[in-house]
Order: structure tokens, then C-alpha cells, then sequence
């Protein structure tokens, strides 16, 4: 009996020494999570977003961003790299190109080339031809690790996210992976960058982000909506910023929304001055209270990936205005459909976007 105690100490020293110091990528940053409101007010649980019709993707999984552009075809980004192409019910789906990288966010220019922001590849572009340029993957020698979103303003010049400084998906598995990554360690890298073709240059407009995600521009382009994933919060940042540093109080920067009732994603102009967005997972008890514990944060890492504490699955995408009124709320309370981005809204559907579903979600408008 002396020597089964002694093993199952050991064993219990040995557990309890891997817990605590076997080493992890992250260097977990302090934070004080603001108390969660819930579904309460202009977000109170409903099930708008419940029953959605589906448009088979032949396979493809993660219509991460969608658009309908110029040429009446739409067209949507999936994990494979594939950017497929379709008709607006579906039909005639056939790949545009495959960037060899993941694309998460895009948009069309004057010229009707589609601008790729490639998790993996940095900044592209992708003629009607289909032919595919490098414009940019590095801002100041300083490579581009994570380009997420994008936006086209009327004048040429382009606006991306760069989620994180730290955790590039290339390197860290996967874009789910590295944001997961990133979000844990609350170290705050995220930037938004601008590229001007006219002088082929890549300027910092923001940084100090929690996994900088969504952009869109204001309808009259002097400013920038970017979404605050890992803090749960949208900024409104000038466009004409300079190396704006967020993380140490931003003065150009007004806070838009804040304390949101989960994680916020993309950001994509609907009809009649509407922003849409999703929040991709609820908030999580377990995660916020973890927030000023950063040990506990690093031996998270250390359990199997099963118990690390990933919130539940939760459909929600809402719409404001750019004063920050909520004008929309649709959710789904079963997460049928996983990983809710945003919204891509036409003059008769909203098409839901996903980081992970099987095929792509729409709604008829009412």
C-alpha cells in the first residue's frame, strides 16, 4: 500500500508540476473584463435567426465573408483557400481562384478587382482575369501575420485588419487556433493598416487591439468601425489616424459599443445607413473570470483541447447605426448554425455568414 501511495504522489507531483511549468506560447496579460448585461435590452434572447434556409456549398465548409457584387454574382470565401462564385439562390456555384492561404475578408475596387485580406498570404488582389498580386504583406519590414478584414474607400485606398502581431495563423494551425491564441493572452497586438496604390505604401492607422477584426468605413469615409474582438467592443477610429495606440486610451478613438453580449466579428454595410455584424460565441462566465488571472489562463493551454473552457455554440448577428443605436437583433439560441460573422444584406435576403458552417445561411426579408 506504501508503494501505490507513493506512486499515485508522485504521479500527483508530476501533474500538478506540468500544470504550472510546462511551457505554453502565450504571455498571458492582465485585464478586467467588464460584468456581462446578458441578453437583456436591445439584445433580449429571441429566435429571429432560427430556421434558416441553406445554400449547398458542394462540401465547402466556412462562408466566412460574403458579397454580392457588380457582375450580380455572389461570392464567398471558404476554409479550402477556394472563393466561389454563384448565382444570388446558389446556382452555378463554380471556384473564382484559390489563394493557397485563407481569405477572410475581401471587397471589389473601382476596377472591379476583388481585394483579398488572405489570413496567410497578406494583402491581394485578383483581377477579373484571375490573376493574383501580392500588394502587400508588411508594414514597415514588419511582416503582416494575420490580415482579416477589408474595405475599398471611394478614393482607392484600403483598409485591413492585422488581428495579430503575435499569433500568425501559418504558424499556429490554423486561423480558429491563433485567434483562440490571441484572445487568451489579451497582449493587445491587433492594428488596423492602410495601403495607398497609388504610392504602393502600408501605413499603421491603429494598434493596441484585443484581436482587431471587422472594418467598415462611415458613409462619408472619414472614419473607420473596427471591431474589438477579444474585448468585446466596436471603435469609431478617423481615418486619417496615425500609429493610434488604443491600448494607451486612442483620444481620436470614440467607443462605440462596448460590453457586448458576445465575441464581435465582421462589419459589413447593410441598406438604409444599417452596419451589420456578428458575434461569433456568447460571453463566457468561466473565460471573463479569468481575466485578471493570468496563471490560470496559461494552464488552461496546458489541458486537453476538450476541457478548455469554449463557449457554447449561440447564432447572433445585430445591425446599428453610426451613432451606435441597435436596429436589429437576430439570434439563435440552439447555434444550429456555428460561428455567426456578420450579415450580407441584399434588396430581398440576408445572407448569414460562418466561420465554420456547412453551407450558407439566408433569410427572406420581411
Amino acid at each position: 500500500m506504501k508503494k501505490v501511495a507513493l506512486g499515485l504522489g508522485m504521479l500527483l507531483l508530476a501533474l500538478m508540476a506540468y500544470l504550472a511549468l510546462w511551457p505554453v506560447p502565450i504571455q498571458p496579460v492582465s485585464w478586467k473584463a467588464p460584468a456581462a448585461s446578458g441578453y437583456v435590452g436591445p439584445h433580449a434572447a429571441n429566435q429571429k435567426l432560427a430556421g434558416l434556409k441553406m445554400i449547398d456549398l458542394g462540401g465547402e465548409e466556412g462562408p466566412e465573408h460574403v458579397v454580392l457584387a457588380r457582375d450580380g454574382k455572389l461570392y464567398t470565401t471558404v476554409l479550402s483557400g477556394n472563393i466561389l462564385r454563384m448565382n444570388p439562390d446558389g446556382s452555378g456555384r463554380e471556384v473564382f481562384a484559390n489563394t493557397g492561404g485563407r481569405v477572410l475578408g475581401f471587397d471589389f475596387d473601382a476596377a472591379g478587382n476583388l481585394i483579398a485580406a488572405d489570413a496567410v498570404k497578406g494583402l491581394l488582389s485578383i483581377g477579373p482575369d484571375r490573376k493574383i498580386t501580392v500588394l502587400t504583406d508588411q508594414v514597415g519590414g514588419d511582416p503582416i501575420r494575420y490580415a482579416d478584414a477589408v474595405v475599398v474607400a471611394r478614393n482607392g485606398k484600403i483598409y485591413l485588419s492585422d488581428a495579430s502581431t503575435r499569433f500568425a495563423p501559418a504558424r499556429w494551425g490554423g486561423t480558429f487556433e491563433a485567434s483562440v491564441l490571441d484572445i487568451i493572452e489579451q497582449s493587445s497586438t491587433g492594428r488596423i493598416l492602410e495601403y495607398d496604390p497609388a504610392t504602393r505604401g502600408t501605413r499603421v492607422v491603429a494598434k493596441g487591439l484585443s484581436f482587431a477584426n471587422g472594418v467598415a468605413l462611415s458613409q462619408d469615409e472619414k472614419d473607420l468601425f473596427v471591431a474589438e474582438t477579444g474585448k468585446y467592443r466596436v471603435w469609431k477610429i478617423p481615418a486619417e489616424a496615425r500609429e493610434l495606440d488604443i491600448a494607451q486610451g486612442g483620444a481620436q478613438a470614440r467607443l462605440l459599443l462596448d460590453n457586448l453580449p458576445g465575441y464581435p466579428d465582421n462589419l459589413m454595410r447593410g441598406m438604409d445607413g444599417k452596419i451589420w455584424m456578428g458575434l461569433t460565441k456568447p460571453r463566457s462566465p468561466v473565460v471573463d473570470g479569468m481575466a485578471e488571472k493570468p496563471f490560470l489562463r496559461e494552464m488552461t493551454l496546458r489541458l486537453p483541447r476538450a476541457l478548455w473552457p469554449v463557449p457554447k455554440a449561440y447564432g447572433h448577428v445585430m445591425a446599428f447605426t453610426e451613432d451606435g443605436k441597435i436596429v436589429a437583433d437576430l439570434q439563435d439560441p440552439s447555434g444550429a448554425y456555428p460561428e455567426t460573422t456578420a450579415v450580407t444584406e441584399t434588396a430581398d435576403r440576408l445572407y448569414v455568414q460562418s466561420l465554420h458552417a456547412k453551407g450558407l445561411g439566408w433569410l427572406d426579408k420581411k
